[in-house]
């Protein structure tokens, strides 16, 4: 019996990452904007900055998560 992982491969997992990094980011981008026109210009001026602020840097947090399922199990042994 083999101890190799289950599980998709290294390549094909940073592949797929991609894919669906590229999804996230178009879909918050057009989610964000929809919103910015709509509902955050009848806001007061703190909690537009505020809604900006979640807005813009809210895709990180996800964005993170999936790099980090991107690089699961792609530790290489080092060779001297």
């Amino acid at each position: 019996m083999s101890n190799a992982p289950v599980g998709l491969s290294p390549r094909l997992r940073k592949f797929v990452g991609t894919v669906l990094m590229l999804v996230l980011v178009l879909v918050w981008a057009l989610g964000a904007m929809a919103l910015a026109q709509g509902r955050v210009t009848q806001l007061p001026g703190y909690l537009q900055f505020v809604a900006y602020v979640v807005l813009g840097f809210g895709w990180v947090f996800p964005a993170g998560l999936l790099i980090r399922w991107m690089l699961k199990h792609d530790r290489r042994q080092e060779t001297l």
